[in-house]
């Protein structure tokens, strides 16, 4: 058998996304993905063999850089810098976030997802635009991580 093809992973963890489901088991040939669910982020938490996914997705919600780390949606949706038209956007270049503070929303199927910051730092990019279309795995802020922070 063969392995997924890149748009075959997306289109899978998009509709894993979607359904009611906590957790899938995916196996085809010698390669086996696990995905669970918690807190509608979806995480993929183990795999077998080497393949596609960690060459071309991010599996986790942040990579880190010379230059800082990601946080990347954990979910396809509409990405929402602040939580109301109108209202002041979570987090501007040039803030400092704390672990579990939200960052912005991911909303997807009617659900506004509130993005939470992994890390604590300074954002030194904001790399989504406020109501864009973003998909499993993209970078939305770049935050750098301080010594002194």
């Amino acid at each position: 058998m063969k392995d997924w093809t890149l748009e075959e992973l997306k289109e899978i963890i998009n509709l894993f996304t979607k359904s009611n489901l906590s957790e899938l088991v995916l196996e085809n040939g010698e390669s086996k993905i696990v995905l669970r669910k918690s807190d509608n982020v979806v995480n993929i938490v183990s795999q077998e063999r080497p393949s596609i996914v960690e060459k071309e997705i991010e599996v986790e919600t942040k990579k880190k850089e010379d230059d800082g780390v990601y946080i990347t949606a954990p979910l396809v949706g509409v990405f929402y810098r602040s939580p109301a038209p109108g209202a002041p956007p979570f987090v501007e270049e040039g803030d400092l976030v704390d672990v579990g503070q939200t960052v912005c929303i991911i909303e997807a199927m009617k659900l506004m997802n509130e993005i939470k910051s992994h890390v604590r730092g300074k954002v030194k990019k904001v790399l989504v635009e406020n109501g864009q279309a973003v998909e499993f795995g993209q970078k939305l802020f770049l935050i750098e991580i301080e010594s002194n922070v």
